[in-house]
């Protein structure tokens, strides 16, 4: 569709579920931060998320791109309310699943802060979930112009990136406060090497199947980039795990950015034919 169709009552109750959504995530993630008093979510479930939980875990600066990934979602839940873009197959298909990844998110925040680490693991995998559905929905469809590309393919982009970090730590987190493996023990540097190593496999997988799409890469990058920021300065040390995660941020990096450079020559020699 192009955006001319006239809007059904199923549009207007998804981009109002959408906006709703929205809305809900962004107060979840201020009470749930401990802006508003009560515990942080870095403190919450024994401080298992916490910068030195764990050697996946990324330093406290990492998080500060959730300001940027929920001005995204404001802005994706403004722009699919434009009378250009409110009968687009693409936001139509995008719809459900865009709620989905917002009360998720909002539900991940409370069952961390209520303690039930395990079943946030599971929260965020449906999460991870959700939006590798998204993004495969952003590759299938076309954006109406360079603000569509930014809003929409860049925002899911940011959020599903984050997440796979993000999933990673959860995991392991779980894991330790689980008693399954530990922080400083022995083979936690041999752990950390593995988690890292598949992060960064996931990350070339985003590039390869999105065409070298930035928007993932950088989040993913950022947050492993974070990860090896902590092991080198912060209270938990490992060079094993430092090294892990600059290694696999630096091959993220420059996958994505191979495929998007051979991409643009074939498209160029598709034209030169």
């Amino acid at each position: 569709m192009t955006g001319t169709e006239r809007p059904t009552t199923a549009d207007r109750i998804r981009q109002s579920a959408v906006a709703v959504s929205a809305v809900l995530a962004i107060i979840g993630s201020y009470l749930g931060s401990g802006a508003a008093g009560g515990t942080q979510i870095q403190n919450a479930a024994n401080g298992a998320l916490s910068a030195s939980s764990t050697p996946i875990a990324p330093d406290g600066p990492a998080f500060s791109i959730w300001g940027v990934i929920y001005l995204g979602l404001v802005a994706y839940a403004v722009w699919q309310f434009l009378p250009s873009q409110t009968s687009r197959e693409r936001h139509r298909r995008l719809g459900s699943w865009v709620v989905a990844s917002l009360l998720l998110n909002a539900a991940w925040i409370l069952v961390v802060q209520a303690g039930f680490l395990v079943l946030s693991v599971f929260v965020i995998v449906a999460l991870l979930g959700v939006l590798a559905r998204i993004f495969v929905i952003v590759l299938r469809t076309r954006p109406s112009g360079v603000a569509d590309a930014i809003i929409t393919d860049g925002t899911m982009g940011l959020y599903l990136g984050w997440v796979c970090v993000a999933t990673a730590a959860n995991l392991t987190a779980a894991l330790v406060g689980s008693g399954i493996g530990s922080a400083d023990g022995p083979a936690a540097g041999v752990w950390a090497i593995v988690v890292l190593a598949v992060a960064g496999a996931v990350g070339v997988v985003l590039a390869v199947v999105g065409r070298g799409r930035l928007a993932p890469m950088l989040s993913l990058c950022w947050g492993l980039a974070w990860v090896a920021v902590g092991r080198f300065t912060g209270e938990l040390l490992s060079t094993e795990a430092g090294v892990a995660a600059s290694i696999a941020a630096v091959v993220v990096a420059v996958v994505t950015v191979a495929v998007r450079v051979t991409r643009g020559r074939d498209r160029a020699a598709l034209v030169d034919a």
